[in-house]
């Protein structure tokens, strides 16, 4: 029996990844595609080459625990003003500095996040929220038991990572200002 070409199948891979606005998991694309996992397995490898070329102005990356074709990053930071999604915007150094606590330190409580940054975090915590960046993750097994705030699956691909421990490390010196003290 002659190999199968996985041509057409990543053609169909590639076509769903292009229509969908939001990355999937390899088993949702076999579902939308009808294609078996494995089939879709190989076809992203044939992708990923594909992709993987100089010539290339998009990627395809894992995002939040799923496949999605991107433009590559460089090509991204000339287009992303006039391209990203509106909800996006900037954020103002304030909200950075206190989504960089939650994503460093979580899950992490309001009072944790004011005793690190030395002010209030309310106004930042509601916009990080409505952003969909942070999430209510728990609650803090002290009294008064309150709400510990985690990162989101929007967090991740707000900034174009497949997990948290993609983070970049940070400095000792960057690292101890994200402790609290004890």
């Amino acid at each position: 029996m002659a190999e199968v070409s996985f041509e057409s199948e990543a053609a169909l891979v590639e076509a769903v990844l292009f229509l969908e606005s939001e990355p999937l998991a390899e088993k949702s694309i076999a579902n939308i595609s009808e294609l078996s996992e494995d089939v879709v397995k190989k076809s992203l490898e044939v992708l990923k080459q594909k992709y993987g070329e100089k010539n290339s102005g998009l990627e395809l990356v894992m995002i939040a625990g799923g496949w999605a074709l991107t433009p590559k990053k460089k090509i991204w930071n000339v287009l992303k003003e006039r391209y990203g999604s509106k909800t996006e915007g900037r954020l103002s150094r304030s909200a950075m500095e206190t989504l960089s606590i939650i994503a460093y330190s979580q899950p992490i409580t309001r009072a944790e996040i004011e005793e690190i940054r030395g002010v209030s975090a309310d106004n930042m915590i509601r916009l990080l929220s409505e952003r969909n960046l942070i999430k209510e993750v728990g609650k803090k097994d002290v009294p008064g038991k309150p709400v510990q705030f985690g990162t989101t699956k929007e967090f991740l691909k707000f900034f174009r990572l497949n997990s948290i421990a993609d983070l970049p490390r940070l400095e000792e010196e960057e690292a101890e200002r994200f402790e609290l003290a004890r």
